[in-house]
């Protein structure tokens, strides 16, 4: 006789990345929480969220450093979960989904008015250049450009196109023109077929454009005038026109991978991007306390916040000792990545205190926001189990 509720765990690799999919088999309904591995920071929120203390940390460092492929920055046990969606709603890396019978689906929002992050990432179309330094810089990759490549660049085996409309005119005088194909060799963008030769003329003649004199393909001139200069007769001409003084496409921003650290807002050249944080607190690094070599925090930032500082001149030290590490603030977006990774003991003190949400705050969401703004430290793993992680609480919130 077959008994339900089932479970089952497996693992998949998607082109999204590596994903742990457990199942809850009921009667009448099944039940998917899918983790993707790739995109878990190992933050911890998602443990502190959950109603059935059914998630704890894996080995952070070690995986988010690539140092292991066995295991994930978080276990859940799939029988323990009540597959409520609490998990994937609070996750602010979407790193977490649910789904119902095959679709994606959260009743703890369509029954129980469960909140939500007011998340605040966008991009004003009339203010972007379209440039790439937002791009460059998201570390994330949660920059989605939608440009055309620029003049002679070529991607793919796409066609060129142009990134600013202009118009362009070419013309070629004829009456000067020796027919040399000096302009045809060097530029794709003309042809200069000659006419069979024969006795009859003594001389090379052109196959001939009623409109441009020589055969011309504007989709290939980007108008860089080299047929203009090499001509010996001076017979060419090529003028450009704008039509846009702005690069054609969309740049936008995916609130699916934006953590909100705010890289693209504060270095926008135009000041088109506006970013809110989802988390705001107070996070401290003690480099005294930090094992030199070790870097985990750095590796493992979602924000690439954490970094190694400069060494200063000998001189300016005057006794103090060298900082091995230190975090920029206005780039943090208070995760806990660092605190859940961090090898050592109280290196590094995070404590957030207050959530940018949407919706009514229920019983559930209040006791969820109490653990988060609990003040915590990173803690020597020394009662724990291989491949376990555990933080240090520092009292209440």
């Amino acid at each position: 006789m077959t008994l339900y509720p089932k479970f089952s765990k497996r693992i998949e690799f998607q082109k999204d990345g590596k994903k742990v999919i457990q199942e809850q088999k009921l009667l009448q309904t099944t039940n998917n929480l899918t983790l993707n591995v790739d995109r878990c920071t190992g933050c911890g929120i998602c443990i502190e969220a959950c109603p059935e203390e059914a998630i704890k940390w894996g080995p952070v460092g070690a995986v988010r450093r690539g140092a292991v492929d066995y295991a994930a920055p978080v276990e859940i046990d799939e029988v323990k979960c009540s597959y409520c969606g609490v998990c994937p709603v609070m996750c602010p890396f979407s790193a977490l989904s649910l789904a119902v019978d095959g679709v994606e689906r959260y009743t703890i929002i369509e029954k129980e008015g469960f909140p939500q992050y007011d998340q605040v990432s966008k991009i004003d179309d009339e203010k972007c250049i379209k440039c790439t330094l937002c791009e460059d810089i998201c570390p994330r990759d949660a920059i989605k450009r939608d440009v055309p490549l620029y003049e002679g660049a070529s991607k793919e085996g796409k066609e060129r196109q142009l990134a600013i409309k202009s118009k362009t005119e070419f013309k070629v005088d004829m009456e000067k023109c020796t027919v040399c194909g000096l302009c045809g060799y060097l530029c794709p963008a003309i042809t200069v077929k000659k006419k069979a030769f024969t006795a009859e003329t003594g001389k090379a003649e052109a196959v001939k454009d009623p409109k441009t004199g020589l055969p011309w393909d504007e989709t290939k001139c980007d108008a860089c005038k080299v047929c203009v200069e090499v001509c010996p007769e001076e017979c060419i001409t090529v003028e450009r026109t704008m039509e846009s003084d702005k690069v054609e496409g969309k740049v936008e921003i995916d609130n699916d991978l934006c953590c909100t650290c705010t890289w693209c807002s504060r270095t926008c050249p135009t000041e088109a991007i506006t970013v809110e944080k989802l988390f705001d607190g107070e996070i401290e690094f003690f480099p005294e306390k930090c094992p030199s070599g070790c870097s985990t925090c750095v590796e493992i930032c979602p924000c690439n916040a954490i970094y190694l500082p400069t060494p200063p001149p000998a001189a300016q030290l005057k006794g103090k000792q060298e900082a091995k590490i230190a975090v920029n603030k206005d780039l943090c977006m208070f995760c806990g990545a660092c605190v859940a990774a961090c090898p050592g003991e109280d290196i590094i003190v995070l404590q957030r205190k207050s959530i940018r949400f949407k919706g009514t705050e229920t019983d559930l969401f209040k006791k969820i926001e109490e653990k988060l703004f609990t003040k915590r430290t990173s803690k020597v793993k020394e009662d724990v189990q291989p491949g376990e992680v555990q933080v240090k609480m520092l009292g209440k919130a």
